[in-house]
């Protein structure tokens, strides 16, 4: 299919997972860095009075040239509100993205991520500083409510007077996590109502299925992948060459991938077998769908970097 100018394919953030080295090797040996998509940054925190170091560490990184980064901030009030955006200004970044979406029930106690969107109090408050910081744009990831898919109706006014670059919309509640139904006739009401542009997210692991949401809503602005960019993190190359690619090519880029992140981690991480193994593990969550999974569980079972290494060559 041709894309248009406007249309757009977004990286979603996912803590530990699509941090800087990630994102720098995907660009890289996917081809991306000439087409358009877009990485997000694991949400940046306030964590004990100040904004989490670590956080600003993966904006900064020098692992960042060939992409286009979005950072992303998660905030319970205005006031960190505040002190997270000009903590993004002050590295010279002039966009940010709001995460009104996060799950994670800590987070959601809190106010926090998808928290937020039962605070049409605070969410007033937000819009009246994003409409008055024009030096900075500004757009919002979220879901359809917290525990109704209908709490997004009593704060889409506040959000359609913030001039959003888009509204990224995952069509499920906090607490359905990441299984269940996507609500799509919600979603399509929203899409509707919006005045900002719309990005759709969620479930999407295949060419086709892009394929199938792009004709099936053909307002959206852009489609934004996580999990599925994750398991197969080929899809949108394979998108673009309209063919989805064999197991085998699936297979040898995924391995390249993991080697060069592997290394990465080998070489920058001083913590010895340990460190570099609980970084680089937790990959196999997702890229290990290509495989059996009594090979991946060799893999999570290492114990060793000599281990690791066997586990791994014998996928190939």
């Amino acid at each position: 299919m041709t894309l248009s100018s406007e249309f757009q394919f977004m990286g979603a953030p996912l803590q530990g997972f699509t941090e800087a080295p990630f994102r720098h090797y995907h660009s890289e040996i996917y081809g991306i860095q000439g087409h358009g998509l877009t990485y997000f940054t694991p949400f940046i925190r306030w964590e004990r009075g100040e904004v989490r170091s670590r956080d600003l560490r993966d904006v900064t990184s020098e692992l960042n040239s060939n992409h286009r980064l979005i950072p992303q901030i998660i905030f319970r009030d205005v006031n960190e509100f505040i002190a997270l955006v000009n903590a993004v200004k002050a590295i010279g970044h002039r966009r940010v993205d709001l995460n009104m979406g996060c799950p994670f029930v800590p987070q959601v106690r809190k106010g926090r991520g998808a928290g937020m969107l039962v605070r049409s109090d605070v969410i007033s408050e937000i819009s009246r500083h994003v409409q008055s910081m024009t030096d900075m744009i500004f757009s919002i990831k979220m879901r359809l409510g917290v525990e109704k898919p209908t709490d997004w109706r009593d704060i889409i006014g506040i959000i359609n007077d913030m001039p959003l670059s888009h509204l990224t919309i995952h069509p499920r509640t906090a607490s359905q996590q990441y299984a269940g139904e996507l609500h799509t006739d919600e979603f399509n009401r929203l899409l509707e109502q919006s005045t900002n542009p719309v990005i759709f997210n969620g479930d999407i692991e295949s060419p086709s299925q892009i394929d199938a949401i792009r004709e099936s809503h053909s307002e959206l602005n852009g489609i934004m992948l996580g999990r599925g960019l994750l398991k197969r993190p080929s899809v949108i190359a394979e998108w673009y060459q309209q063919r989805e690619w064999t197991h085998t090519e699936r297979v040898s880029h995924l391995l390249d991938l993991h080697e060069a992140i592997f290394e990465h981690y080998s070489k920058t991480l001083t913590g010895g077998d340990a460190q570099i193994l609980s970084k680089i593990k937790p990959l196999w969550e997702y890229l290990g769908t290509e495989f059996e999974r009594k090979a991946i569980k060799k893999i999570i079972k290492a114990n060793s970097i000599s281990g690791y290494r066997i586990a791994v060559m014998q996928l190939a």
